[in-house]
């Protein structure tokens, strides 16, 4: 009997120090810091990651992620400045508390701080950029910028709030918008496309008829090219035209100065020849080979007188000879004197002499 109520104590006591021990030893994940509160007021001094030990009942921690996490915000609404309410299925928050900060900002904003500093933060954020937009900025225009603006407005605010949170990302889904406003975007978006694709088209066309212009330019600079290469050349081969005339007239006057001095110099050296021949001795020798030429010469005052001494009969008297053949002879014998006068002057005129 006694062993028994011994054996349920020390069950008891055993089930009690179970409890206690699987109360006070907690374990805090990788990435994470354990803030603690005891009866209602929190502590000042987190633990880091591993096993810890606490007083039962008395401490109680909460786990705080001071890694890169994401908040999901679902189901957002959002009226627009025209009235009409639409809804952001999804918008993604990527940020990061550090360590030093967790101790602060859980105190002024618990443990669930995403809760009040972004989730409700969202929410106002988004409301305050769509009251002062159209559906048309809000679905359309100005979408690519909502996740940009509601980063910045976020991260203002939580450098103020609370410092060591920082915002990295901002992703926002499309909107929900009524079924029939987004048939009337499909049209919209449609002959838009179709504005698009007429506009591409002029664009090729247009792309099409400058790339034919630039061709034609180019073709037309080309043949200029050639005709300015090929007037260039003929010109080139009219100046070797001309230089070749040039050198072969240059060189025609050349020979004929030449000619001309050479003909210069041989009739100087002839002339210079002449004049030195002309000495009485050349002049006599001449005098004599002319007279030698003549077939008839008469010498002296006498030549009548000679003939007719010649002509008259031996035994007569010359003088006794009648008049009439005494003239006669006499007549010939001048004939025979301005002969050879006549013979001589030609001989002395004669060139050479």
């Amino acid at each position: 009997m006694i062993m028994a109520h011994v054996g349920a104590v020390v069950a008891a006591i055993t089930g009690v120090i179970f409890i206690l021990l699987h109360s006070s030893v907690h374990k805090i994940e990788e990435g994470h810091l354990a803030v603690y509160y005891r009866g209602g007021a929190l502590l000042t001094s987190p633990n880091g990651p591993g096993y810890h030990i606490m007083l039962p009942f008395i401490t109680l921690y909460r786990s705080v992620q001071t890694t890169l996490q994401t908040d999901e915000i679902k189901n957002v609404p959002c009226g627009t400045s025209g009235g009409v309410m639409i809804y952001f299925d999804r918008i993604e928050v990527m940020n990061m508390l550090v360590p030093s900060a967790v101790v602060d900002i859980v105190k002024n904003y618990t443990a669930d701080y995403d809760k009040t500093l972004i989730f409700n933060k969202i929410h106002h954020e988004l409301n305050q950029f769509c009251s002062i937009h159209t559906l048309q900025e809000v679905y359309i225009e100005l979408f690519d910028i909502i996740d940009e603006n509601l980063k910045i407005a976020l991260q203002k605010d939580l450098t103020v709030m609370a410092p060591g949170l920082t915002i990295q990302a901002v992703r926002v889904t499309k909107p929900k918008i009524p079924e029939a406003i987004r048939r009337n975007f499909e049209l919209m978006e449609a002959e838009k496309t179709k504005l698009l694709i007429m506009a591409q088209t002029q664009r090729v066309v247009e792309k099409e008829a400058e790339t034919e212009r630039k061709k034609a330019i180019i073709e037309a600079q080309k043949a200029a090219q050639v005709a300015e290469i090929h007037f260039q050349q003929k010109v080139m081969e009219k100046e070797t035209e001309k230089r070749i005339s040039e050198i072969e007239d240059a060189a025609f006057v050349a020979r004929e100065k030449a000619r001309a001095n050479a003909e210069f110099y041989t009739s100087a050296k002839y002339a210079e020849a002449n004049r030195l021949k002309l000495t009485p001795e050349y002049l006599q020798l001449m005098k004599y080979q002319a007279i030698a030429a003549n077939s008839k010469i008469y010498f002296g005052q006498d030549i009548p007188s000679m003939f007719v001494y010649n002509s008259a009969p031996s035994g007569q008297d010359p003088e006794a000879t009648d008049a009439p053949e005494q003239s006669d002879v006499q007549g010939k014998a001048e004939k025979h004197r301005k002969a050879g006068r006549s013979a001589t002057r030609d001989y002395r005129t004669s060139p050479g002499n």
